[in-house]
Parts: C-alpha cells; sequence; structure tokens
C-alpha cells in the first residue's frame, strides 16, 4: 500500500495554497467544502476563486511566494504552473512536518487528494496514488452509481442515534447486530423512500423494544479458485459481516483480505500430512464459536461441497442446532479450466466430465478406473499432483492411450498460473522437470489438445 487513506479534519483550520489559476480553484473548492480557512498566495487570481474566498472568509495576497510561507498551517496545497516553485513549496512544507500536496506531481506529494463520493458524512475516497487519476475518477463513478443520495440521510440517522444505542446496548457484538440490521432492513427503505421521520419513528420503537438475543450462525462459502473477480455478490457481503473468518490455505491472501477488517481470522489449512487443524476439531470449532453468538464465515477454496468437506461441516451445525448458509463458489475444474482455454466438454471430443479426487485414503488411491477410460470423457482430477504417477499408469493400464492429452493447472486463475501439457505417457516427467507445486489440477482428455487453438482466448481471460 502506497499511501495510507486517512481523513483529514479541517475545519476552521489554516491552509496555504499557492497558486490562484484553473486548478487552484478545483482545490480551494473542495478545502472549503471541508471547512478550511484558506489563504492563498498568487500572483494573479481567478475571480471565482476570489469569490469563493469571500464568501467563505478566506484571504489572499497577491505577491509571489516567500521563504517561511508555509508555517502556522496545517495543510499546503502548491498549485503552480511554476514546477521549480512547487518543489520549494514542498521541501520547504517538508521540512516543517506539514503535509503538503503538489498538484499533478506525486513524487513531491506527502498528501494526495482522492477522487470522492461525497454522502455526508459518509465519504468515499478512490485513490490511485497519483499515478492514474483518470481511473480513480472512473471507480469514483461506477460507485457513485451504486450509492443513492439517500445514504447521506442514512449515515446522518447514524450518526444522531449512535449514542443512545450504545447506550442501549452494553454488548458490542448487540450493537453490531443493531446497526447492521438497521442500516440494511426496513428502516433504511423508508430513508431510501424519502419517508425520514418514518424511519426515525421505527428506530425509535426499536430501540425501546427489548433487546434481541444475538444468536450466532455459520457461513459456508466458495471462495473460487483464487481470482477474487470471481466471488459472488452474497459470497462478498457475508464476508464483510462475519465476526470471525476461518480459511485454509486454499484460498488466496487477496480473497482473505476482502473479509471484514476486524474479524477475528484462524486458520485452518490442510496440505498432504500437516494439517493445521483436523476436520473433526474445525467442525467442532464451527459448533462452539457459533454458540458464543458469533458469525462465522468458513470461508474455502473453489465450491464447500466439491472435495471441500462441506457436507461434514454442516452436518456437525445441524446436529447441534445451528443455523448456516451455504454460498457455492466457482469450483477449481470450471475456473481453471476456463482460465486455461480448455472446454470439459467439445460437441466433437468429450460428451461428459467426471470430477475425481486425487487424494489418497488410507494410503491407497483406490478409484473406479474402468469407468474414467472412456475416450469421449474429460477427466478432471483435484488434489492428484502427488499421486499423478499412479494416475496416469493406472488409466493406460486400464485402456485409455497413453497418447491421450493431459494438462496440469498450477494455481489457475492467478497471476502466477501455469499450464503444464504432455501426455499419459510423459506428464508424471515433465512436471517434475517443471518442478510444479499444490495446488494444481490436472485435466485429462482430448479437449486439452484444444488449448494451442484457443490460447489467444485463454490469454485475454488472464488479462480480465
Amino acid at each position: 500500500m502506497e499511501y495510507l487513506p486517512l481523513f483529514h479534519q479541517l475545519r476552521e483550520q489554516p491552509v496555504l495554497l499557492i497558486g490562484g489559476g484553473e486548478v487552484a480553484l478545483r482545490k480551494a473548492r473542495l478545502l472549503a467544502q471541508a471547512g478550511a480557512r484558506l489563504r492563498v498566495v498568487t500572483l494573479k487570481l481567478h475571480p471565482e476563486l476570489e469569490k469563493l474566498l469571500e464568501q467563505t472568509g478566506g484571504v489572499y495576497q497577491l505577491r509571489g511566494w516567500q521563504a517561511g510561507d508555509c508555517q502556522g498551517h496545517v495543510l499546503v496545497v502548491a498549485a503552480t504552473e511554476n514546477s521549480m516553485l512547487n518543489a520549494e513549496v514542498a521541501a520547504e512544507a517538508k521540512a516543517l512536518h506539514v503535509p503538503v500536496n503538489v498538484v499533478d506531481t506525486p513524487e513531491l506529494c506527502s498528501v494526495i487528494f482522492p477522487a470522492i463520493v461525497d454522502r455526508s458524512p459518509l465519504v468515499v475516497a478512490v485513490s490511485s496514488g497519483g499515478h492514474a487519476p483518470v481511473l480513480a475518477r472512473l471507480v469514483r463513478a461506477k460507485i457513485e452509481t451504486v450509492l443513492p443520495a439517500a445514504y447521506g440521510k442514512l449515515a446522518r440517522l447514524a450518526q444522531k442515534y449512535r449514542q443512545a444505542v450504545k447506550k442501549r446496548f452494553g454488548d458490542l457484538q448487540q450493537r453490531r447486530v443493531f446497526w447492521e440490521e438497521t442500516l440494511q432492513g426496513p428502516i433504511a427503505e423508508q430513508v431510501f423512500a424519502g419517508n425520514f421521520g418514518q424511519a426515525e419513528q421505527m428506530l425509535q420503537d426499536k430501540l425501546a423494544g427489548e433487546a434481541a438475543q444475538v444468536t450466532g450462525e455459520v457461513y459456508l462459502v466458495g471462495a473460487g479458485p483464487g481470482d477474487p473477480d470471481l466471488l459472488t455478490f452474497k459470497a462478498l457481503r457475508l464476508m464483510q459481516q462475519a465476526d470471525v473468518v476461518l480459511y485454509d490455505r486454499l484460498v488466496a491472501s487477496e480473497i482473505v483480505d476482502m473479509c471484514r477488517r476486524d474479524a477475528d481470522r484462524i486458520y485452518v489449512g490442510k496440505a498432504a500430512s500437516n494439517h493445521s487443524l483436523s476436520q473433526e476439531k474445525i467442525n467442532q470449532k464451527l459448533v462452539a464459536l457459533a454458540q458464543e453468538g458469533k458469525r462465522v464465515l468458513r470461508l474455502k477454496g473453489g465450491d464447500p461441497f466439491i472435495f471441500g468437506r462441506g457436507g461434514e461441516e454442516i452436518e456437525e451445525l445441524a446436529q447441534n442446532g445451528i443455523p448456516f448458509q451455504v454460498v457455492p463458489g466457482i469450483t477449481s475444474a470450471s475456473g481453471c479450466s476456463s482460465y486455461a482455454g480448455i472446454p470439459l466438454t467439445h460437441r466433437d471430443y468429450a460428451q461428459s466430465v467426471r470430477f475425481v479426487t486425487g487424494h489418497p485414503k488410507d494410503g491407497n488411491l483406490d478409484l473406479p478406473w474402468s469407468e474414467l477410460v472412456s475416450t469421449t470423457q474429460t477427466v478432471v482430477f483435484y488434489m492428484g499432483l502427488g499421486t499423478l504417477p499412479v494416475i496416469a499408469s493406472q488409466l493406460v493400464r486400464n485402456g485409455r492411450a497413453a497418447e491421450t492429452p493431459v494438462a496440469v493447472i498450477e494455481r489457475g486463475t492467478t497471476a502466477q498460473q501455469r499450464v503444464i501439457l504432455g501426455t499419459l505417457d510423459d506428464i508424471a516427467k515433465r512436471i517434475m522437470d517443471e518442478q510444479v507445486e499444490s495446488p494444481s489440477l490436472i485435466i485429462v482428455g482430448e479437449v486439452v489438445a484444444l488449448k494451442e487453438r484457443l490460447a489467444w482466448f485463454a490469454g485475454q481471460q488472464r488479462n480480465l
């Protein structure tokens, strides 16, 4: 993170603006909206800027900048067309430990102006660190479309009753649940409909009622194969409201970082012969946390019900009377094959697809091999990297041709994705030569040969 986002309280604080043109005018308008006491130093003053200063009680001096001008200010903005002058201003401000912004010169800034979505008191700021301001504005425009103007009124309602709610509910968990229900339920809908008075009355009635008993719940959420863009909207919403997050090693760090920042995070990853927690202990942990009244997010790579042992977890929850939600995720077979440009089915090559675990049980890989050798079927092996030599030899032994195409996709859908191509005859040696690591997915079938034809598509997919 190049810059730490902070919100600066400028009301009635002295701010120095060097420059008096169009750019300075734009900065002055923002600073005035924040309530700053503006002092402008410039050789020439834009008429609109002069008018703004008159309206807001700001002052100006028609002269050049002088050493010492930065003293006594909480923020300095250099907005002239003279790059040398801007650099001198920045140097003095930094020497005095005063935050400084130099317009269109991020390397001289200690603070930057973000693109702003203003729903005061709710304010959303978007920044590219000064490197791509047009992109930041485009992102701001997207946010504008999903944040109605009424969000400002909703924020003011929350502001007005914050202390009353704090007094009413001594427990932090109770307060959090109260506000989430309020800001997402019928009260919020009344605000959005323009019935602020009705919304306020409903909130007062809710405060006057009995404190609801906070009950725990578990969310089994599929995080997909790695690319955060493949998350569902529902997954993201639950990730943002959970109190505790239990995640495994197949969940990308970028996805874990999208969970609510103040949620407790517990790593429960499992690798071959190296379990952070056994599945039984994970099940018990989910129950115990929910019984404490927590909203527990079980974040799982891929889909919870496809080799994710989600069935075992909800069975334990059901036996203990714990409410739960299951959110499907894009399973690795679908995500990785798509990003690699390999269709799992194709009219001319494969009319069916089969998902199989390559993870041995009790040391043995006991699979119905005779059912996996059809030439019109694609077979996808999960967790099979360590047993790939056995998989390849057994398929050949049971009738699949040694020259059958095979793809091993390492870290599929991520920026580190690699696709190793081979045949049943040589794929084990290839992955050893390439030092392929888990997580990796294995695709066996004639459809793998289509990858070279669809190479352009796969490249475009990874760039999305």
